[in-house]
């Protein structure tokens, strides 16, 4: 039994030892190696991270109602009286308050009072006066001077009141020069 194992594997060595059918693969290495080898890119550069710093911290939270302070300490909301429904708007009513500027102003010689003009995205240019509604928020213009018109907002406080905030369109520079 030994000498038949020690036969078969004397056949199986042969076998192996030939190199005279192996000349196809060895061609085939070699041209495989002379072929220019693939380049991969390096791996991309990543920007650092700078941390944002949070520079509001100390100023009112936009989800709180605003609050002001009686004679005896304790908190009040600012309410105002809800905006008229019923009274027709103004032209200057159908625009928001980023949609218009102020591009000038008017005075007559023989009144005081001054009233401004303001142009919307379109370049349609409206005379103002104080009392004259404007925005979407139910401004009213309540001051007009030579650089800046004072507007007071009555919006809805999210708890069924309305509080009132100011905001001032300033006279837009290098008006008239277009």
């Amino acid at each position: 039994m030994m000498r038949i194992l020690l036969i078969a594997f004397a056949a199986f060595l042969a076998g192996c030892s030939g190199t005279s059918d192996i000349q196809d693969l060895q061609a085939f290495t070699q041209e495989i190696q002379a072929k220019p080898r693939g380049r991969i890119d390096p791996l991309p550069e990543f920007e650092t991270y700078s941390a944002f710093v949070y520079g509001a911290s100390a100023l009112r939270s936009p989800f709180e109602a605003p609050v002001t302070m009686d004679e005896s300490g304790r908190l009040n909301s600012i309410l105002v009286e809800a905006p008229d429904a019923a009274r027709p708007k103004e032209a200057l009513e159908y625009f928001s308050l980023n949609e218009l500027s102020l591009v000038g102003t008017l005075a007559k010689a023989e009144q005081n009072a001054l009233s401004g003009l303001i142009r919307n995205q379109s370049g349609s240019v409206f005379r103002i006066l104080v009392g004259n509604y404007i925005g979407k928020n139910h401004g009213k213009i309540v001051a007009i001077q030579e650089s800046q018109v004072d507007i007071i907002e009555v919006v809805p406080n999210g708890s069924g009141g309305w509080i009132s905030r100011p905001h001032t369109l300033l006279l837009e520079t290098g008006a008239g020069a277009e």
